[in-house]
């Protein structure tokens, strides 16, 4: 169910999207960080219908080319030995959860199966996602989820030290979290992470669905804070619009997992993975060094909007993943006068406004979004 905005968009054109009577917005959220490539890319609808016009689905029953491909990719670009491919990021964090168990059932340990999570964490909406969830609002009405789930403070590294013990098989965190409130870990907490991991040999789930494959300016933003995942999640940016998971795993575990164990219909298809391949080639050439200077940009002008308006208490995020932390009641304003201006972005955690442009957008449009946020702004103060 959704509270849905009420505009109806029917097309879109790089960082634009457009409403059925044709007025255009600046999408400043690109499907909560979904469109990655902007919108109706010619590269990508190119291949989208040569694929449409080859094959589209087989099953995982046997083998085909593209898989193989991405899987090389992902590997290559993650230092993570296998790739098992799946429709979504929560599917993916729903592999993880499952290979981190099969992983210490196999060892003998089956007692290991309590899982640490942080606060203000999102995973997803399905049980063993919502389970790894913070927020009381989203758990509570689909109680009990599942048990073992121990919850700590990501600003508390002594309470992390606590929670993790010989019968933990995992932590699962995201390297910034999203839906929090673009909260980046602490390399306090980092070390706290790395060091519960090597004491005890807790396996580590890394979910970059949001803030990986490029949204920060690196593949993957646990590598950037010193991270060694032993599982991570993906989804989102990969696809460019196409829905595509993928959860990748160290040897150590893959030889932990039989076939059989798990499974997907439709996970890792033709389509889909010709959309990543599209995806990949353009973050790896020349795709990354681009956010990194238009995160650059945006990060500056931010900056200056806050030195202006100091209802705006703080700026948070990396590349082009920036979180604007305001109160409450000034974000839902900023957020609906952004919408009348005809830029997109939402409001998460309740305070803060979220900003997840296109990794493609140009310096015009960026200014563009900005010029539009100081306008908002002044209104909104």
């Amino acid at each position: 169910m959704y509270n849905r905005v009420p505009i109806v968009l029917t097309r879109g054109e790089g960082s634009y999207v457009y409403d059925i009577a044709g007025h255009a917005y600046l999408d400043f959220l690109t499907g909560i960080g979904v469109a990655s490539l902007g919108h109706a890319h010619p590269g990508l609808a190119a291949a989208l219908a040569e694929q449409a016009r080859t094959l589209l689905h087989t099953s995982n029953l046997y083998f085909h080319p593209l898989q193989g491909q991405v899987g090389r990719r992902l590997t290559a670009l993650s230092g993570l030995a296998r790739a098992f491919f799946c429709n979504s990021g929560t599917e993916a964090v729903e592999g993880c959860l499952k290979f981190a168990r099969r992983y210490w059932h196999t060892r003998g340990e089956t007692a290991r199966t309590r899982i640490v999570a942080l606060e203000r964490s999102f995973h997803g909406r399905t049980f063993g996602s919502l389970s790894v969830t913070w927020t009381p609002g989203y758990r509570t009405p689909f109680e009990p989820l599942l048990d073992g789930v121990a919850f700590v403070s990501p600003t508390d590294p002594e309470a992390l030290d606590t929670a993790v013990g010989s019968d933990v098989a995992a932590i699962i965190l995201e390297p910034i979290q999203g839906e929090g409130g673009i909260w980046p870990l602490s390399p306090e907490f980092v070390d706290a992470v790395t060091a519960a991991c090597e004491r005890t040999g807790t396996l580590l789930i890394a979910d970059e669905i949001q803030c990986g494959l490029g949204r920060t300016g690196a593949p993957f933003h646990s590598a950037t804070l010193g991270l060694r995942p032993d599982l991570m999640a993906l989804g989102k940016a990969l696809g460019a619009g196409v829905p595509i998971g993928a959860i990748l795993m160290s040897q150590e575990v893959a030889d932990a997992i039989s076939p059989g164990d798990h499974g997907t219909t439709f996970g890792g298809n033709l389509l889909a993975c010709r959309a990543a391949l599209v995806y990949l080639d353009a973050m790896e050439h020349g795709g990354l060094a681009r956010v990194r200077v238009a995160g650059a940009r945006l990060a500056d002008g931010l900056r200056a909007l806050a030195t202006r308006y100091p209802v705006i208490t703080d700026i948070r995020g990396a590349g082009l993943m920036r979180g604007l932390e305001m109160t409450e009641a000034v974000a839902t304003r900023v957020v609906a006068g952004a919408l009348a201006h005809n830029l997109l972005v939402n409001r998460t955690a309740g305070r803060v406004v979220r900003l997840l442009p296109p990794l493609t957008i140009s310096d015009g449009e960026i200014d563009e979004g900005l010029q539009i946020l100081d306008t908002v702004l002044s209104e909104a103060q």
